[in-house]
């Protein structure tokens, strides 16, 4: 059976603490972010080199792989988001369809060490970018398609909730 297709708002996530896996975007610290992004690549890593990483739980659940290759592909289009909104003022950014990428990816089918590799070099790349904005950067702005927009600040927040979401997903 397909997953549903997630079709919520998760900009919420800025404003209160995530009541699923408690991450609180108001008591992080930018310069926290970058430490939390390699500590969450560290463990997806740990999550890939398990057993039964294609199986899941439910038929409304992503298996383990899943969740890794979907967490590997928020990282890449977060650290393009943030390079975008680094070199042009105002950008709007490319719609992406994370449901669509899953199922034209065949997240479950992919090689778990090659996933592994590939996060790892995805979430420490943002890490990285991250680590070298300068404070004067902080404020300069992006906007989704939807029209939510974003900081510098509030996209790295915002985007270290997903990994961190669905880590509590494939470890709880």
């Amino acid at each position: 059976m397909p997953i549903v297709p997630d079709t919520k708002n998760w900009t919420w996530v800025l404003e209160k603490p995530c009541p699923d896996c408690g991450y609180d975007s108001t008591a992080t610290a930018f310069d926290e972010i970058p430490g939390y992004v390699r500590e969450n690549v560290a463990a997806f890593r740990q999550v890939l080199s398990g057993e039964g990483l294609t199986m899941r739980p439910d038929d409304s659940t992503w298996s383990p792989l899943e969740y890794s290759a979907h967490v590997r592909d928020v990282y890449r289009i977060m650290l393009a988001r943030l390079e975008l909104m680094l070199v042009l003022v105002d950008p709007q950014f490319p719609n992406w369809n994370q449901d669509a990428t899953a199922i034209e990816q065949h997240y479950n089918a992919q090689d778990p060490s090659v996933v592994a590799d590939e996060l790892a070099t995805a979430g420490i790349a943002f890490a990285d970018t991250l680590a070298q904005v300068h404070s004067g950067e902080l404020g300069r702005m992006g906007f989704r398609g939807d029209g939510s927009a974003f900081t510098v600040e509030s996209l790295a927040k915002y985007a270290l909730h997903d990994p961190i979401h669905h880590l509590w997903d494939v470890t709880k």
